[in-house]
């Protein structure tokens, strides 16, 4: 058991943390003013550099890494905001995957060439308003009519919805209740039928912005099923992953909000001395570096014990349950060393802490995570209607 990167996977990460901390910075602080996303200018570089796509086959325009390698990169931009890092998220642990591991071949080959030429975003849409973390409640339908499939509902808090060209969403493709009826579909976001309502007001994630999504008889060709009726199993399994990118996404703003608090205590004097040098807070740096380094380690097991392959459904919820308690932890502790300039608009501290608690809420809240955790120790699902 090696804890130590690789050379290749070294020399990744630092390019990666000089590109964001070099060039984004000010892109970030942008997209948080204006609440809008990435431009596609910026994209088109994030390609340019190979930070799109890290993990997916050369054959469809990806690096062809691994998901660790992924990760890495996520980590980096993470660190300046969720914003930019976003895009990278999307092509390399989020749908963008899911089509990769189970689409038709044509539909591989029209989307996620273009996902890694940045010419594309593809957002997933899963949440309606009445089914949140009671995915299978889904109420969206798509049929088939013809050769084509003919789509009708609404979707809610699709990170991405608005802008994204492209979205794997969810819907139930048949009468079997329950999960046995859920597939998958693509849709792009100039189908005739699909609108979006007004931006969601968030706490965070301004520049991840996201609408209602309506699907007003969308119709779309059947070979952009993704997951059949039945294959629900498949696109949790998908999910898996996510999970994974949404605790290094948490790993990267607690990484951030550590590296600030650490440079300001070093610099803040009162009393005549260094902040540093009080015992409260050495005992506060050490305790944030502790949780800090115990997230990472568990993503780095659930990506590197999967290699290529999708994670374990126990090893990415203990990650990510982790992760996300542990930067609401760090952020609050890390402004509280800032003082006014932690709670100041000026300084990212306070958006850091915004954006760490959304991700405890996104892809699955940490209620969830924590009986996901308890059915894979039992081995069997809970069933939560009875």
């Amino acid at each position: 058991m090696d804890f130590r990167l690789t050379e290749e996977q070294l020399a990744l990460q630092d390019a990666a943390r000089r590109f964001a901390t070099e060039q984004m910075k000010p892109v970030a602080k942008a997209l948080e003013r204006t609440a809008t996303p990435v431009p596609h200018e910026w994209l088109r570089r994030y390609a340019e550099m190979g930070f799109l796509g890290i993990n997916v086959a050369p054959e469809y325009g990806g690096m062809g890494l691994g998901n660790l390698e992924a990760l890495l990169v996520i980590e980096e931009f993470a660190k300046v905001s969720s914003a930019v890092a976003f895009p990278i998220f999307e092509s390399s642990v989020g749908p963008a995957r899911a089509i990769e591991h189970f689409a038709s071949e044509d539909l591989k080959r029209r989307v996620l060439p273009a996902v890694c030429r940045g010419d594309l975003v593809v957002a997933v849409a899963m949440s309606e308003p009445d089914a949140g973390s009671a995915l299978t409640d889904l109420k969206t339908t798509a049929r088939v009519e013809g050769d084509a499939i003919v789509i009708n509902g609404q979707k809610r808090w699709s990170s991405g919805s608005g802008h994204s060209g492209g979205y794997v969403v969810y819907c139930r493709m048949s009468e079997a209740p329950g999960a046995a009826g859920i597939g998958a579909v693509y849709v792009e976001k100039d189908s005739p039928g699909l609108t979006f309502g007004a931006p969601e007001q968030l706490l965070g994630f301004r520049g991840v912005p996201s609408a209602d999504m309506f699907f007003d008889a969308v119709r779309v060709p059947q070979d952009n099923v993704i997951v059949p009726a039945g294959g629900f199993k498949k696109l949790m399994e998908a999910f898996d992953l996510e999970r994974c990118g949404n605790a290094t996404m948490c790993l990267g703003i607690a990484a951030g909000a550590l590296e600030d608090a650490l440079q300001y205590v070093q610099e803040r004097e009162q009393f005549g001395k260094p902040i540093v040098d009080f015992q409260a807070v050495q005992l506060k740096l050490a305790d944030m570096a502790m949780k800090v380094e115990a997230a990472r380690l568990l993503i780095y097991r659930a990506a590197q014990n999967a290699s290529q392959a999708l994670p374990s459904m126990l090893e990415s919820s203990v990650a990510k349950c982790f992760a996300n308690q542990m930067v609401r932890e760090v952020c609050g502790t890390a402004l509280q060393l800032l003082g006014a300039y932690g709670y100041s608009t000026q300084f990212p501290m306070e958006q850091r802490l915004r954006d760490g608690w959304g991700w405890g809420i996104a892809g699955g809240t940490i209620d969830i995570q924590m009986i996901n955790i308890a059915s894979a120790l039992v081995g069997r699902r809970f069933n939560q209607r009875a």
